[in-house]
């Protein structure tokens, strides 16, 4: 996609910024989409990863019910290894309070975000 073709962009020309947001679309509308979306998650933040400088930080967030918080933070782990990053999680993000969850439908807490650090 279009960001993707960004971010390497701006690896290949040695771009590195102090701090990345990346805040993508859906990518995982169900659990059956849950393989591939790991994948894409991987790879953005791999690449936000890389186009930082040391101690930069990445605010990346996700809207996919399918990926709770913990799934959200191990995809995260596994971009930081792929990118040779050692990372340290700032602040979890979870949403507002005008988003309530109910207890009979847990998929309705669907708003996540970290903040890191990459080392």
């Amino acid at each position: 996609n279009d960001v993707n073709k960004q971010l390497r962009k701006f690896k290949d020309d040695g771009e590195q910024f102090d701090i990345v947001i990346l805040d993508p679309p859906k990518y995982a509308p169900s659990r059956a989409a849950m393989d591939r979306a790991a994948r894409a998650y991987k790879d953005l933040n791999r690449l936000g990863m890389l186009l930082l400088k040391p101690g930069g930080l990445l605010a990346t967030y996700s809207c996919s019910a399918a990926a709770d918080l913990e799934t959200f933070k191990q995809i995260l782990a596994w971009a930081a290894l792929d990118a040779g990053k050692e990372v340290q999680i700032i602040k979890q993000f979870h949403q507002p309070e005008d988003h309530p969850v109910r207890s009979s439908f847990p998929e309705g807490e669907y708003l996540k975000g970290l903040l890191i650090r990459v080392l």
